[in-house]
């Protein structure tokens, strides 16, 4: 069974494009750790301090395994210490969801 970690961050609005790069420096960390980058999202109507970023493993399993690898890769602590720094992140949750088959990546007809 796979699931994905759906994580809510509350951001500083004023510090959007600081989140931007750290969501984009994700982008080569989270493959080589072993997750499946679905994607991150900013706010961009609406609500202006909450993003999202959605990270699919195989099993809890593969997600543990993740997590010891992440914590030991140089550029994944660089991109931590980047946001700490910039206190960009004010609050984050992570929700693990499974998808409900046959209702995701429908196209539109």
């Amino acid at each position: 069974m796979s699931m994905t970690c759906f994580i809510r961050y509350q951001i500083d609005p004023f510090q959007k494009d600081a989140f931007a790069t750290y969501a984009k420096n994700w982008g080569s960390i989270i493959p080589r750790c072993g997750g499946h980058l679905v994607g991150y999202f900013l706010p961009a109507e609406g609500t202006n301090d909450v993003a999202w970023g959605l990270i699919k493993f195989e099993n809890l399993a593969a997600y543990e395994a993740y997590r010891t690898r992440l914590k030991a890769d140089p550029e994944a602590r660089n991109n931590f210490d980047f946001a700490q720094g910039k206190r960009l992140i004010l609050r984050e949750e992570r929700t693990f969801v499974e998808t409900v088959e046959g209702t995701f990546g429908i196209p539109a007809q």
